[in-house]
């Protein structure tokens, strides 16, 4: 995916799955500069489909001239891409996001577990796993699986869960939200975050670190509320990178 892979601020969270698959004994590897955008977010989110197609095309090739049995993915939008649009086109793979992937490894990531966080951590779901996918339990059950967090639920959660505002084209919205509600999706939804009392919001998609790392300084939230990936949270229970 585009932003675990390029944007320094989601490197720490890439490196993160890396260590957790390298402790799990999972032979895997990347295609690094072969690698191009899935196309979900530019393309098929705000209709461009003639590029969808083209880096559709390109990543296929990619993965023809590869060996593997599975597709592992960082971004919810490259899942919905992979999951949904490539077989339309005739490509489809196996393909997993690392919360279903690493959730079926949850006894063995247990048996690692070296820390405890003892975090109050509400969980954000993202559009392209949860409303579009299905995919709400993962994520919930790994955290639950780190010692020391409380897990609470926002009022609005899981199918009923609001937008970050940075999918599906929303991001070019924010001056069309801001003139009717004076008040952007990403600040409503770290607002309600910090209504559970939640020391962490954790997050599952790499666009919504940015988003909501801004939305908690604009808010007036800082030192109150941290976003953080749930890949990080897991490495550093096990002890496989430091706290953020």
């Amino acid at each position: 995916g585009c932003f675990p892979s390029y944007n320094k601020a989601n490197l720490k969270d890439t490196v993160s799955m890396a260590r957790l698959l390298t402790a799990l004994d999972v032979d895997f590897g990347i295609m690094g500069p072969d690698e191009w955008c899935s196309g979900d977010l530019p393309c098929t989110a705000v209709g461009e489909e003639g590029l969808f197609n083209m880096l559709h095309e390109h990543n296929s090739r990619q993965f023809a001239d590869r060996s593997f049995n599975e597709i592992l993915v960082g971004d919810p939008h490259a899942y919905n891409a992979l999951h949904k649009e490539y077989p339309r086109l005739g490509t489809a793979y196996p393909v997993s996001h690392y919360t279903q992937f690493f959730e079926e490894r949850i006894p063995e990531l247990s048996k690692q577990m070296k820390k405890r966080l003892d975090l109050k951590v509400t969980y954000h779901d993202a559009c392209c796993l949860g409303r579009r996918n299905g995919v709400y339990e993962p994520p919930r059950a790994l955290l639950e699986t780190i010692p020391g967090v409380k897990l609470v639920e926002m009022s609005r959660n899981k199918g009923n869960a609001l937008c970050c505002g940075g999918g599906g084209g929303a991001m070019w919205l924010d001056s069309y939200i801001w003139e009717r509600t004076r008040t952007p999706l990403p600040i409503l939804r770290v607002q309600e975050a910090a209504k559970t009392g939640a020391d962490v919001l954790a997050v599952s998609c790499p666009l919504e670190i940015p988003r909501f790392e801004d939305a908690v300084k604009t808010a007036g939230l800082e030192g109150r509320l941290r976003v953080r990936e749930v890949s990080h949270m897991l490495a550093e229970a096990m002890g496989l990178v430091g706290s953020v």
